[in-house]
């Protein structure tokens, strides 16, 4: 994720690069991600194309970014951590629906804020933990973790997403319980003891 990244970079790249996740932030409130161009974003923040230019190469990689750092920010602030295996796919499943509840309000298609990008954004930062997790974890020899962790992210984020959109939504420790029950019999077959 381009937050943990961040630490070595030089203070005005980070700076520069906050500015600009900012200004498309605050652009996504005002319109949907299609309408906003790479102009939109650098008059935003105060920046000129050439600028953004510098940091990303298009508005698809800023989106990422922007999600990865809120999302990391999420984590941080509702206190989840990952600390050993126990537990980790209901915390990622829980910084998911954290995120996805102050994104979608219930009844909502999910489709206002970003659409398909916030999705892919989304799923790619979900797929880069389970990643993180099998090089230290690996799985049985000849599994494809990179299917693998693309299959358990999408399968979080549609999940999520479902109940994110449910007006009748139940708590996020239960609908990140019931995740956890369905996707861990993936993991438990991939498994070189059969354990999660």
């Amino acid at each position: 994720m381009e937050a943990a990244e961040s630490k070595d970079l030089d203070p005005r790249v980070r700076r520069t690069r906050k500015m600009l996740q900012d200004a498309l932030a605050n652009l996504l409130k005002e319109k949907s991600f299609d309408d906003i161009s790479i102009g939109d974003i650098a008059e935003k923040s105060t920046l000129n194309r050439a600028t953004f230019y510098d940091h990303y190469t298009d508005k698809f990689a800023l989106l990422q970014c922007l999600v990865g750092s809120q999302f990391e920010d999420l984590i941080a602030k509702r206190n989840i951590c990952f600390n050993g295996c126990e537990g980790t796919l209901r915390k990622i499943a829980m910084g998911v629906c954290y995120y996805l509840a102050e994104t979608i309000k219930p009844g909502e298609d999910g489709q206002s804020r970003a659409g398909t990008p916030l999705e892919t954004a989304i799923v790619s930062v979900v797929r880069r933990l389970i990643l993180d997790g099998f090089a230290q974890h690996p799985p049985k020899p000849g599994v494809p973790v990179e299917i693998v962790s693309s299959t358990i992210a999408w399968a979080i984020y549609g999940a999520a997403k479902d109940w994110a959109q449910n007006p009748k939504r139940t708590s996020v420790d239960k609908i990140s319980r019931t995740i956890e029950k369905v996707i861990a019999p993936i993991l438990t077959s991939i498994s070189p003891d059969g354990t999660v």
